[in-house]
């Protein structure tokens, strides 16, 4: 398709219900040559672009980012951002004289292409009653818009659930709309029950630069704080991590003496003490026993393969599992966004001795992570595991964005808030912690 052809799709002002997928599938083959840019950077860019379209247009009444990106696929081919306002074309002719936005591609009356920096952004605005419809359309994917639109015939919408409605379905939220079984979700009856960002209480994996952590233990809890929590946990590397910095078995006392100081500052949260430990080649843990009893949680994590194999690997992750102080198992598959799909482990039999054992896995929201990934979170939590979903954060101004890169992650496995740790309240999360610790502590 040439950009003439994509520029005669575009300009149909109401396409026809066959159209609309093409329209889709269009805008993915103009980004074809894009690299994929990793879920974290990929929501920045399209969040601050969209932050700067509504402050430099006024008519635009909503502005949403949509594509791969508001379906949380960890890697991203083509941004996309659209807005609702009551003029369309009068908020393109504005963005087209922002001299910050240079690199237009194609314009028509509903929609620009461009590159602002570096990175191709397809940005759409609807009027309000249809901007359910282009909302719908422009999220994607290319084969369950096709579908959806399918059964409703040309009737615009103003809202997506609407869109849904109309074709006799209930709304999808655009993390399951990859799924395979998406269209036998839709048509199921009441609402899904997904976890959501509100659902957390707590963040359970949180670094300061007693490790590798960019700012202090104030500066982190006051952020935890401000967020509204009403729990968060300090755990620092262990000693012998791959981990630019550690804490050492004598700093974790002085860090306790630290936090004691601070609860009186902070009395809305309860500071948890805890530590990330490594699980080592041999399977044991990176700190002793004594010490790790004495802490409110602790974390266990493979960070090192050592040349093992799947079975190896697998019994190393088992026996930490199996520990009595070990409280979560953290990026259990190690995944990194783009570079590594995790350790080659039997997740199976994982799954079926951390729901045995009352270890909790965890869904870590740090863009390099965001492991489990949707479809071994799904598979965890139908195993019958409970899940935490947590920051994994080292600075504090990424605290709310990473666990938001989780809870969408979550979303992605099916995951509901009963099923996840940190949902729960202080004295339910501790009775859930000591559970795991009780039979041999």
């Amino acid at each position: 398709m040439t950009a003439a052809d994509l520029e005669l799709a575009l300009a149909e002002r109401r396409p026809s219900v066959a159209a609309r997928p093409s329209i889709v599938e269009a805008a993915a083959e103009i980004s074809a040559g894009t690299p994929r840019v990793p879920l974290g950077r990929a929501w920045d860019i399209a969040s601050s672009f969209a932050a700067r379209i509504r402050k430099a247009c006024p008519l635009v009444e909503e502005i949403a980012v949509a594509g791969e990106t508001r379906r949380y696929s960890q890697l991203v081919k083509g941004l996309a951002v659209v807005a609702r306002a009551p003029d369309p074309e009068a908020v393109l002719a504005t963005i087209e004289r922002m001299s910050e936005l240079p690199g237009i591609s194609v314009r028509t009356p509903r929609r620009i292409i461009l590159t602002t920096n570096g990175h191709e952004i397809d940005l759409r605005v609807a009027p309000p009653d249809e901007f359910g419809t282009v909302l719908f359309t422009a999220t994607g994917p290319a084969l369950h818009v096709a579908t959806v639109l399918g059964r409703r015939g040309t009737r615009l919408s103003a809202t997506e659930p609407d869109v849904y409605e109309h074709g006799g379905l209930r709304y999808l939220p655009p993390e399951l709309r990859d799924r395979p079984d998406a269209l036998t979700l839709a048509a199921g009856q009441g609402e899904l029950p997904l976890v959501s960002r509100s659902d957390i209480l707590g963040d359970l994996h949180v670094h300061t630069n007693y490790s590798d952590g960019r700012d202090t233990l104030e500066t982190m809890i006051g952020a935890a704080a401000a967020l509204g929590y009403e729990y968060v946990a300090i755990t620092d590397h262990s000693e012998h991590a791959a981990a630019s910095r550690t804490i050492t078995v004598d700093a974790l006392s002085r860090q306790k003496d630290e936090i004691d100081a601070l609860r009186g500052r902070f009395p809305d949260l309860t500071i948890l003490q805890g530590i990330e430990v490594d699980i080592l080649a041999d399977g044991s843990l990176d700190c002793p026993d004594a010490v790790l009893s004495r802490l409110d949680i602790v974390l266990a994590s493979l960070h090192e393969q050592h040349g093992h194999d799947r079975g190896r690997l697998t019994e190393r992750c088992l026996q930490a599992i199996r520990h009595p102080l070990v409280s979560i198992i953290t990026h259990p598959a190690n995944q990194l966004v783009g570079h590594r799909a995790g350790y080659d482990m039997d997740y199976d039999r994982i799954y079926a001795e951390a729901a045995a054992n009352g270890t909790i896995l965890e869904i870590d929201g740090a863009p390099n992570h965001l492991d489990l990934d949707g479809d071994r979170a799904q598979a965890a939590v139908l195993a019958g595991v409970t899940v935490s979903i947590d920051s994994d954060c080292h600075k504090a101004s990424a605290l709310a964005r990473q666990m938001a890169l989780g809870v969408g992650t979550a979303r992605r496995g099916g995951v509901t808030a009963v099923q996840v740790a940190n949902t729960r309240p202080l004295a339910a999360l501790r009775q859930l912690l000591a559970r795991k610790r009780r039979p041999s502590c």
